[in-house]
């Protein structure tokens, strides 16, 4: 089966199924998961190519156990993001800007998680980008850990073994085969609405609030980060 590459050829779901096996995809949605490292990486593309290849015998691995796999993979990851987040706390707030780092990524995962509170660990699942941070971001929260981990596996479960069943599901089906390449595209184009949405929804709501001014603020320096005194945190 070959796919069109919706990026750099090394990052094609087929390309990295091909050459890492099924492996490579449980590492990749490890670090999709929680690294701040892998908000780039394929993930939902990556997850439905996998059920279909189950599907159609080229990856020889039953079903059952690639989903157990890939939910536990997607997890683990979570968990890893979440911990990060604690230890890390309010200074990830500060980081500066790097190649594979943008503060602006963070301060979305913050927005999206105030907004929809303990459940956005789910909601973010179908969101690249934001399911790589919003972990993280519930760490520096310190959100009841508890409520964290009954949510992060509901998520996992949802995302990752859902998009794979998916795959598996329509690997059947001639028309999937004719047309993978355009399903894929359209997978991708599906699970960056939301991120547009919020970036048209934030420049709209710049123009309207302008940003304040140094000398308006009531004393020196910045304020403390939002995270910190988000209303998830552990009392």
């Amino acid at each position: 089966m070959n796919t069109l590459a919706l990026g750099p050829s090394w990052l094609d779901p087929d390309n990295l199924i091909g050459t890492f096996g099924l492996i490579g995809v449980l590492v990749i949605v490890f670090a999709e998961s929680g690294l701040l490292i892998g908000f780039f990486l394929p993930g939902d593309s990556l997850l439905f190519t996998t059920g279909l290849l189950v599907t159609t015998g080229k990856i020889d691995t039953p079903l059952w156990l690639v989903c157990t796999l890939v939910v536990a993979a997607a997890v683990i990851g979570d968990q890893v993001g979440y911990l990060f987040g604690r230890k890390v706390g309010p200074a990830l707030f500060k980081r500066p800007d790097s190649k594979l780092f943008k503060q602006e990524n963070v301060e979305k995962a913050h927005a999206f998680f105030e907004k929809h509170g303990p459940k956005s660990l789910i909601l973010a699942r179908f969101v690249p980008i934001v399911r790589t941070f919003t972990p993280i971001i519930a760490g520096v929260s310190r959100m009841n850990y508890r409520s964290f981990i009954i949510f992060n596996v509901i998520g996992g479960v949802l995302w990752g073994a859902g998009v794979t069943l998916l795959g598996a599901s329509l690997g059947n089906v001639d028309f999937v085969h004719k047309h993978i390449e355009a399903i894929l595209v359209g997978i991708v184009l599906v699970s960056v609405i939301p991120v547009a949405i919020e970036l048209l929804r934030a420049r709209s709501q710049a123009k309207k609030n302008p940003p304040v001014q140094d000398g308006d603020h009531d004393g020196p320096g910045t304020p403390n980060p939002p995270a910190t005194r988000g209303r998830h945190a552990k009392r």
